[in-house]
């Protein structure tokens, strides 16, 4: 499991996926999770605003990120 380490109280789902190397932009992190493509503890989830906070999992393309503060 990889784990991002947060520069403020939270980061967007989108911004996790540009910041991680699974989206190359934000249109490609849109469609991404608009697609279903992403889950946040264990849901899928399809908006891209979604706030992540320390402790929160996000699972895609087979690999796992915890977010930690």
């Amino acid at each position: 499991m990889r784990t991002l380490k947060l520069k403020s109280e939270y980061i967007t789902l989108g911004q996790l996926l540009k910041a991680m190397d699974f989206a190359q932009d934000g249109v490609d992190a849109k469609y991404r999770i608009r697609n279903g493509e992403a889950s946040v503890n264990g849901e899928v989830e399809t908006r891209r605003g979604r706030k992540l906070y320390d402790g929160d999992i996000v699972a895609i393309d087979g690999q796992s990120v915890r977010v930690k503060q």
